[in-house]
């Protein structure tokens, strides 16, 4: 819904969301224009709704930008504008949370610029940022990028940085997230801690495979076999 207010990020696991992802020209919300949007909505857990369409951004996509999402401008060329395009999306969401990765410091920065320019107000749906909660429920891992997640959750990556491939791999994480949250709580999971300094480990890549290391490197380099 639409206020002159913006949402508020929370960090919780809630059963009806939607899931949304923007691919873009660029990393700059300042400068940068969508190139595509998709939104998977959830309730109860469960995928009942899908919006996606591709965007024309009225200027060239550049090079660099297409190698990661593979969308190039004859793709786009008889594609809606984004000021059309953004008003769907507000009604598809409705005043359900709004869950991405990375949305925190991104795809929020996009959405509140051009609802600010195009629509005169911003979205006040409140929003949940699945980094973030990865980090917290498995602080043992090294990367928290989306594909890292998915690999280790043993979920496809096909069609990743596509914006509809992203976004359904970001519901069935966060849905998994929830899962080891519970673990946590229930002090069912535990991560090993450093015993030198008493920080938790976390997983890193080295020549021979993964292994643990502190998190407090490089003030504390203590390692030990995965």
């Amino acid at each position: 819904m639409l206020s002159n207010k913006a949402g508020t990020k929370l960090d919780i696991f809630t059963p009806d969301y939607v899931v949304f992802d923007l691919e873009t020209t660029g990393i700059s919300p300042y400068t940068d224009k969508v190139v595509e949007i998709s939104a998977v909505k959830v309730r109860n857990h469960k995928k009942v709704d899908v919006f996606s369409t591709l965007v024309n951004p009225e200027c060239h996509i550049p090079e660099d930008a297409s190698a990661v999402n593979g969308i190039y401008d004859e793709m786009v060329a008889e594609s809606p504008i984004f000021a059309d395009v953004l008003s769907e999306f507000i009604r598809f969401i409705e005043d359900l949370p709004l869950v991405g990765h990375n949305i925190h410091s991104f795809d929020m920065g996009f959405i509140y610029r051009d609802c600010e320019a195009f629509l005169n107000a911003f979205p006040d749906n409140n929003y949940i940022d699945t980094l973030t909660l990865s980090r917290r429920c498995l602080p043992e891992m090294a990367h928290h990028r989306m594909t890292d997640l998915a690999v280790h959750y043993g979920i496809s990556t096909e069609g990743a940085h596509r914006a509809l491939a992203d976004c359904y791999m970001t519901q069935q994480v966060y849905e998994l997230l929830k899962d080891e949250m519970e673990l946590f709580e229930s002090g069912k999971k535990r991560v090993p801690l450093c015993r030198q300094c008493g920080k938790q480990m976390k997983l890193r890549n080295g020549k021979y495979g993964e292994f643990w290391g502190c998190s407090g490197y490089p003030d504390c380099s203590f390692t030990m076999d995965k």
